[in-house]
């Protein structure tokens, strides 16, 4: 159950130039390592966590990420 975070391409200001500030698109897989349960959000995790009718505890949660690369915007002549 993995779940995707969405890429973005935003522009930032650095010294007078526009820079592309780049988000890549992620893979996140949220895994209980006692039980082998996948979550489906960060959310469901910190639930199970909460619930006191389970023995889940925080240490017990990993988080997987698999980053896919976006490219780059081309870039000017001038860029440094």
């Amino acid at each position: 159950m993995a779940f995707i975070e969405e890429g973005e391409v935003a522009y930032t200001m650095i010294n007078g130039k526009k820079v592309p500030v780049v988000k890549c698109e992620t893979e996140v897989v949220i895994r209980n390592t006692r039980t082998n349960q996948e979550y489906n959000s960060d959310k469901e995790a910190e639930d199970d966590i909460a619930n006191t009718s389970t023995p889940t505890i925080r240490e017990e949660i990993t988080r997987s990420l698999k980053i896919k690369v976006a490219a780059m915007p081309p870039l000017g002549a001038g860029s440094e």
